[in-house]
């Protein structure tokens, strides 16, 4: 007598026709776009020294992780929500001028010699900007986005209204004329590698870019939220009927995606050393060609897609100057022309 199981009771991720103790084969990881970055550092090195290649690479890095800070909301909001926010570069204006609330009126702490003061002080401004985003973003979401939800077009319409009118507001209140961000005492200077000079605040950057990454990859991938998140962007219906409330999580996601814009600004603003009230509406075009780059709805592929973006800017800026404008539209069409949908795509969008 045959002792095989039938199909239905044999064990979750076993092969049909006896083979039951066979798991199934893992997924194929896809690592191509992971070498891309990589790559192009190591094509340029033949052709600068090794100092000038390592100041550059490292200057690359810290200018790609904050423009993925300010990307990562922004592909968010579209992956897990298909909403076609062109208002996103106004939480970048947003954070960075509310920071200025913080940072001028405590100058004199920002020019103490004292690691903790000017950490303080800039942690202090940072979450007051993440703060005003987040609520500004959930205020956003419920008046502008829910009546166009499903409809592209409008999308785009009503977003990019929000834009503007949003850098009107910036304009009235702090005025048109630009504003000064100096970084703090602490942060100033670069620290050396040899005959390689590495700014202070580039390391910064490049921390706390790891760690948005990283808290990212852990919430959407490893806890429960990110998995009803997920789960609800592919069948939202059986979530709700399941009991959890799938529309607030969705908000919550949009006024996260803000508040990350948000302290992308603040960065911005500091790497800058200025503000004007077009800053959000200039770095939205970088988010745009990263989001477009790594695949709409991916956080890797936004990751991989703005360190390609700000190394090939960096090279290029040395190397070649005057193709260094048009840099970032060459990049986006070799990508797309090798992988049209963009690095990664996160469900099939």
């Amino acid at each position: 007598m045959s002792t095989t199981l039938p199909h239905s009771l044999a064990k979750p991720g076993a092969r049909p026709g006896g083979a039951a103790d066979a798991p199934l084969p893992p997924p194929r990881r896809d690592l191509a776009p992971l070498l891309l970055a990589p790559a192009v550092a190591l094509a340029v090195l033949p052709f600068v020294s090794l100092p000038t290649w390592f100041t550059l690479t490292v200057a690359g890095l810290a200018m790609g992780m904050m423009i993925f800070i300010m990307a990562s909301g922004l592909t968010l909001v579209f992956g897990l929500m298909g909403v076609l926010n062109f208002g996103h570069g106004a939480f970048v204006t947003v954070g960075a001028y509310v920071a200025t609330l913080v940072l001028l009126p405590m100058h004199g702490w920002l020019e103490a010699d004292s690691l903790a003061a000017n950490l303080g002080v800039l942690g202090l401004a940072v979450l007051l900007a993440m703060a005003v985003c987040f609520v500004l973003g959930w205020a956003f979401e419920r008046v502008v986005i829910v009546p166009v939800y499903g409809h592209h077009l409008k999308q785009i319409l009503v977003t990019m209204g929000g834009m503007i009118v949003s850098e009107q507001l910036v304009t009235a209140l702090w005025g048109p004329d630009q504003i000064g961000l100096p970084l703090p005492v602490t942060l100033r200077g670069a620290v050396f590698f040899g005959e390689a000079g590495i700014e202070k605040f580039r390391l910064v950057a490049v921390a706390v870019g790891l760690a948005v990454f990283a808290a990212l990859t852990l919430v959407l991938n490893r806890t429960r939220i990110g998995l009803l998140i997920r789960a609800g962007v592919e069948n939202g219906e059986m979530v709700e009927a399941l009991g959890y409330r799938i529309r607030r999580l969705f908000v919550a996601v949009f006024a996260a995606g803000s508040a990350l814009a948000g302290l992308g600004g603040v960065l911005w603003g500091l790497y800058k050393g200025s503000l004007t009230p077009d800053i959000g509406g200039h770095t939205l075009v970088l988010v745009f060609i990263v989001v477009i780059i790594g695949g709409l709805g991916s956080v890797g592929g936004c990751f991989i897609g703005s360190l390609l973006l700000a190394l090939v800017a960096n090279y290029a800026g040395y190397l070649a100057p005057k193709l260094a404008l048009v840099s970032n539209l060459v990049l986006m069409i070799a990508v797309l022309m090798w992988r049209p949908a963009g690095l990664y795509t996160q469900g099939g969008r």
